[in-house]
């Protein structure tokens, strides 16, 4: 972190979705080591609380809880409502709450794949809508959107998951170019294998591959933190990760797609 944007976030408020577990947390985490003041939500009102309990007596920073679904319907809106209740700007925004399905596509229920792709894209999309309008009338603010490694390739018995991070990818990048005239700015961070429950809600026993190149869930979060506050459009964590990135830009996506499938059993 350079020092320009070291002290960036001292005394700012930054709300951080799925805050009760993994990558959110540790988003909180390094919100809080910046001097960031938080609003946490999620659904675990009992993770929510030591979680805050934990951050307020390492950092000093205020930090207040929300329990809710942001899956259930018109929750963006409710959220957005409950803080402008409460009197707080946000001027930092992690959309960390989501969740991955694996399995072959005709056999995943449609209401989890629903609940999926409202999470994962409608909600993202609402969230980021509501507080954007707020931040570039006050000319300041940060979106941090969250993709996978998935969003650069299909990746079969991740189908709908991988399409919905692409979706966040494409959107994220484009509107940090429609921001560029701003001082708001929109980051996409694309993980991929990370120390969460990611693995165990989806559904799937890590892989020989996945246990390889899994990172560190505090290592991912700065990465993030670091490439949102220099204004990057997007960044993928982690060299291995980053490699087959790029290099899925040079293979037919036949071959991609075949690749990620053996990669995923």
């Amino acid at each position: 972190m350079d020092k320009k944007n070291k002290h960036a976030l001292r005394g700012k408020t930054a709300l951080v979705t799925g805050a009760s577990s993994g990558l959110g947390v540790d988003f909180a985490r390094q919100l809080a080591a910046h001097g960031c003041n938080l609003l946490l939500v999620a659904r675990r009102e009992d993770r929510l609380q030591e979680l805050q309990q934990k951050l307020t007596a390492r950092y000093g920073v205020m930090v207040e809880i929300i329990a809710m679904d942001l899956a259930a319907d018109n929750a963006p809106q409710q959220l957005y409502n409950r803080v402008a209740a409460m009197g707080k700007s946000v001027d930092v925004l992690v959309n960390s709450a989501g969740l991955g399905l694996f399995g072959e596509f005709m056999d995943i229920p449609w209401e989890k794949e629903k609940n999926m792709l409202e999470l994962d894209i409608i909600t993202v999309v609402h969230m980021t809508k509501l507080f954007l309008k707020d931040m570039v009338e006050r000319n300041f603010g940060y979106i941090l959107q969250i993709a996978s490694i998935g969003a650069y390739q299909p990746t079969p018995l991740y189908a709908t998951y991988s399409a919905a991070k692409s979706f966040i990818l494409s959107f994220g990048e484009a509107l940090n170019y429609e921001l560029r005239q701003t001082n708001v700015k929109c980051t996409v961070i694309s993980p991929g294998v990370t120390a969460t429950e990611f693995l165990q809600v989806s559904g799937q026993q890590p892989t020989a591959y996945q246990r390889l190149v899994m990172m560190k869930s505090s290592a991912v979060a700065r990465i993030g933190i670091d490439s949102m506050l220099k204004g990057k459009p997007s960044v993928v964590p982690g060299r291995i990760n980053a490699v087959m990135a790029w290099s899925n830009r040079l293979i037919p996506r036949r071959f991609s797609a075949a690749l990620a499938d053996r990669l995923m059993r």
